[in-house]
């Protein structure tokens, strides 16, 4: 072999060892579906018996059409069943702590093994009546639907089912009928403890797909556009048989003073990767019916350069200091208005240019709970932002915080970072840890191992 090729073969093969050894083992879409099932159990038997005492509900009704599906119902469906079938009724009746939680299906079959079947269309042709004379056999004291003014995971029960419901029920039993919407939200923002471990799997995958798509071997300065690693998230998730919750976003920041950071209300443009840029990327996964949302930051290295600036360090503590302050205000009980209004006058004191809008996640990306600001709502979100921090949950802490570059002519560099955290005895953990370093465009280690 020429000795030309010495050094490229080496660095190819500290490329290979970087990247061949990263994401953890994703199961099989069949084990997938038993996990699935026995996660879906678990929390019917452990957490939702008591989110129901807690809100004084002793019967919660989940009603929804094929391809119309309640927000929620979408959570207690069977793995195999990716959709409600027909029109799905599901009744859970708390009968106490002794007896636990009925749970049954006014449908012509078992939906799955926790709901079982209570209506035959031989004996009652009309759903709707079989439903009413099953609450009238059990007379809860309230009877919660998913409807809600403020957040859309609970105000799944559409208009025309809320009417046909109304319709068919007695005077007595329509004057039980109250809002689910505090225990739906409680239900779908609640993590249990094998959730929360599951969690750390998804988290991880998450941040070694970003690493991989923020390295040489996706990004050819002068060739690479931000589409193309766009394209690259999409690509790599479907070859691992995942789901993306929404479109990943990759952008660009450079000392160029007529290339301005792009906003919110739109998507950033397309560019071309330059040595010299800081790349930012919006990326999630869907899996186990859980979701992540990351924004991690990287630097493409100039040819004299070894490592990152260290302008860009100092930048990157900045955002990191932000964190900081946000999370020492989680405290249960608090609201999402308080905590941001609480962080954002500490930043100001600190010296720092904030925007936090931070949200839960869970079963869905941007999940029930409390809000902690928007992008465009920094004095407080009306409803969602009302809500209280509870244990036991998740959030995506989104923020971004503002520093001036001196060395590309004092241009206003944004720190944008979101990273996984749950909320636990009382302190937020990073799931999987957070980024305290800008990546490398190339890595260090492959320069140093090129090197040696």
């Amino acid at each position: 072999m020429h000795k030309h090729y010495l050094p490229f073969i080496a660095l190819l093969f500290s490329v290979q060892m970087l990247f061949a050894q990263d994401i953890p083992k994703i199961l099989p879409l069949k084990d997938r579906a038993v996990l699935q099932d026995q996660l879906l159990e678990e929390r019917f038997k452990t957490l939702l018996p008591s989110l129901m005492r807690k809100q004084g509900i002793d019967m919660w009704l989940i009603i929804a059409r094929e391809y119309n599906e309640d927000p929620i119902i979408k959570t207690m469906l069977p793995s195999t069943w990716l959709n409600a079938r027909r029109r799905t009724i599901l009744l859970i009746y708390d009968k106490g702590e002794k007896e636990g939680l009925e749970c049954l299906a006014v449908a012509r079959y078992n939906v799955g093994t926790i709901f079982k079947s209570a209506w035959k269309p031989e004996e009652e042709p009309n759903q709707w009546k079989r439903l009413s004379a099953l609450i009238e056999e059990r007379n809860p004291k309230k009877i919660a639907v998913d409807v809600s003014e403020q957040f859309a995971h609970s105000d799944g029960l559409s208009h025309s089912e809320h009417e046909s419901l109304v319709q068919h029920l007695s005077e007595k039993s329509k004057e039980k009928i109250v809002s689910s919407e505090k225990l739906a939200v409680g239900w779908l923002e609640s993590r249990t403890p094998r959730e929360i471990a599951l969690y750390e799997t998804l988290d991880r995958i998450t941040h070694q797909i970003i690493a991989e798509a923020f390295s040489e071997k996706v990004i050819i300065p002068g060739v690479t556009t931000t589409e193309d690693v766009v394209w690259y998230f999409r690509e790599r998730v479907a070859e691992l048989k995942l789901d993306t919750w929404f479109h990943p976003t990759v952008d660009v920041q450079r000392p160029d003073p007529d290339k301005t950071n792009w906003p919110y209300d739109r998507r950033p443009t397309e560019d071309v990767i330059y040595p010299g840029d800081l790349l930012h990327c919006d990326f999630g996964i869907t899996y186990l019916r859980l979701n992540t949302d990351v924004q991690e930051l990287a630097y493409v290295l100039r040819p004299e350069e070894t490592e990152l600036p260290e302008y860009l360090r100092k930048a990157l503590v900045a955002g990191n200091r932000l964190q900081d302050i946000m999370t020492g205000f989680f405290k249960v009980g608090m609201t999402g208005n308080q905590i941001l209004a609480l962080s954002l006058r500490k930043a100001e004191q600190d010296g720092l240019v904030a925007q936090i809008y931070s949200h839960p996640v869970g079963y869905h990306g941007h999940a029930a709970g409390t809000t902690i600001g928007m992008w465009d709502m920094q004095g407080g979100v009306p409803g969602n932002g009302e809500y209280p921090l509870n244990e036991n949950t998740a959030y995506a802490i989104e923020l971004n915080a503002k520093v001036k570059i001196p060395e590309w002519n004092n241009k206003e560099v944004r720190v944008m970072l979101e990273e996984q955290g749950l909320f636990i005895n009382g302190k937020v953990h990073y799931i999987d840890g957070r980024q305290k370093q800008i990546l490398t465009i190339p890595r260090r280690k492959a320069i140093q191992h090129l090197g040696q």
